[in-house]
């Protein structure tokens, strides 16, 4: 699954799928409502999330491996900062590798504020480059003090993330560069909501591109379907690099006044329009929407 994925960036279109686990032992409830869609057929991997809002999920690395077992598809497990120090995110490195998921998102992670545990702690040792120099350094043979592998890991796919929008593009550059040191085989954009915004994106990461010799790394857009207008306020307020253009929120409202039926029919016009803007732009998309495969199926040609 390491080549099949490098293989499917390198293609025009590119698709992944955001899974998140279930709190409990779901996966095989997420295997039968991916597989009540065309999704699995439709996308060309899985993106695992971990622990997303600091809420207790499943492991991302087991739920990783079954679906990867199951569908056939390559599938990228999540590891955040928030929840490991150096130590615990080699040993679940070489886990992972033990199973044969050899691509991993890089995250720093949402802050432990926000998590149902009772008095829980973030680790942040650092943030996501740690984890991206841990994988370079692994892709090498040696651990992350320097020493050898007796038994080396087989090489690792990295991914990593950037806000999808900045009030500052020279800033959102040099964030974009400095991950891209580390040769990561994509970077995954918050999500998009404007062909504007994508054009903006995509120019300024090809500046930071071209600091580099011979880059290969590629940029995904995140899209996520906005149907509510209070998932739109909250995007736009609540979510950093993520910006809803004033005129989604005006149709969405007057949508809203007429009733629920007209609101989310609007937000799926709206969705339905971005998305295929954005397939046409760039066509390598990062799928987004919190388990609701039926809604993703519709949008999803």
């Amino acid at each position: 699954m390491y080549s099949h994925l490098k293989n499917a960036l390198k293609r025009k279109k590119f698709l992944s799928l955001e899974v998140t686990p279930l709190h409990g032992l779901g996966v095989k409830t997420l295997i039968e409502k991916l597989s009540a869609t065309k999704l699995p057929s439709k996308t060309d991997a899985f993106i695992i999330t971990d622990n997303p809002l600091a809420r207790l999920k499943s492991s991302s690395i087991i739920t990783a491996v079954k679906l990867q077992e199951y569908f056939q598809k390559p599938a990228i497990a999540t590891l955040s900062m928030r929840d490991r120090n150096k130590i615990a995110l080699q040993a679940d490195l070489l886990g992972a590798n033990e199973l044969d998921v050899r691509s991993i998102l890089a995250l720093s992670g949402d802050s432990a504020a926000a998590s149902d545990q009772p008095n829980v702690k973030g680790v942040f040792e650092a943030n996501s480059q740690l984890l991206l120099e841990i994988i370079r350094c692994f892709n090498a043979g040696l651990d992350y003090s320097g020493k050898p592998f007796a038994y080396p890991p087989k090489p690792i796919n990295s991914f990593a993330v950037c806000n999808a929008k900045a009030q500052n593009p020279k800033s959102l550059q040099k964030k974009i560069a400095a991950k891209l040191r580390f040769t990561p085989l994509g970077i995954i954009s918050q999500p998009v909501y404007s062909l504007e915004n994508a054009k903006l994106l995509k120019e300024i990461f090809e500046n930071a591109k071209s600091e580099l010799a011979d880059c290969q790394t590629e940029l995904i857009f995140g899209f996520f379907p906005v149907t509510k207008l209070r998932t739109a306020q909250f995007l736009d307020s609540h979510v950093p690099g993520v910006h809803i253009p004033s005129e989604w929120k005006v149709k969405l409202e007057l949508a809203k006044k007429i009733g629920d039926e007209e609101e989310l029919k609007a937000g799926l016009e709206l969705s339905r329009d971005i998305l295929k803007s954005l397939l046409d732009f760039h066509p390598k998309i990062h799928i987004m929407g919190a388990n609701n495969f039926q809604l993703l199926d519709s949008l999803v040609e």
